[in-house]
C-alpha cells in the first residue's frame, strides 16, 4: 500500500512548504508515499465555485484508482486523535491492495462527483486553516501517525 496526498495548488509560503516537505521526506522511510500538488484551475473570472469545484473535482479523480481508498480532509468530517489516525492507517496497509489516499481541496470545498466517490470524511479540526497549513498538518500527521505504529518515541500521551 502508498500513501497518497493530493492537494489543490501550491505551498507558496516558503517556511510552510520546506515544514512539509521536510515531514514528506520522512515518510518514505516507513511506507511509500508521495505528494501531488495539482495546479489551480484556469477558469474565467465570473466562473462561479461551482464550476471551480467541478474543474478541481475532475482533476482530482482523474488521479485515483479504483480500489483506492479515498479520505478527503472535510471540515464536516469525522475527527480522530493522532492515536486513531494511526491505527485506522495501520488497518488499511493490512488490508488495501491499492492506494490510501488523502485529498485536500480547493477553497471551495468537493464537487459532488468527488464525495460521491469519496470513502471517509476526516476533519483536521473543526477550525477552518489556510490551504497551505492544511497540507503540513496532514503530512505531520501521516508521520506521526507511522512513528505511533512503530512505537518510536515522536509521540507523547
Amino acid at each position: 500500500m502508498k500513501i497518497l496526498l493530493i492537494s489543490i495548488g501550491s505551498i507558496k509560503d516558503q517556511s510552510l512548504r520546506q515544514l512539509q516537505q521536510r515531514y514528506a521526506a520522512r515518510l518514505p522511510f516507513y511506507m511509500p508515499f508521495e505528494h501531488i500538488s495539482l495546479p489551480d484551475v484556469k477558469v474565467p473570472r465570473n466562473a462561479g465555485a461551482d464550476i471551480i469545484k467541478q474543474r478541481e473535482g475532475e482533476a482530482i479523480l482523474a488521479r485515483v484508482q479504483p480500489g483506492d481508498f479515498l479520505v478527503l480532509m472535510d471540515e464536516r468530517g469525522k475527527e480522530l486523535s493522532s492515536r486513531d489516525l494511526a491505527d485506522f492507517i495501520a488497518r488499511k496497509s493490512a488490508a488495501l491492495a491499492r492506494n490510501l489516499v488523502f485529498v485536500i481541496g480547493g477553497p471551495y470545498g468537493f464537487s459532488q462527483a468527488v464525495y460521491d466517490r469519496a470513502d471517509m470524511l476526516l476533519a483536521i479540526s473543526k477550525m477552518t486553516f489556510t490551504h497551505e497549513m492544511a497540507c503540513v498538518i496532514t503530512t505531520e500527521q501521516l508521520y506521526r501517525a507511522q512513528t505511533i505504529i512503530r512505537g518510536e518515541p515522536y509521540h507523547h500521551d
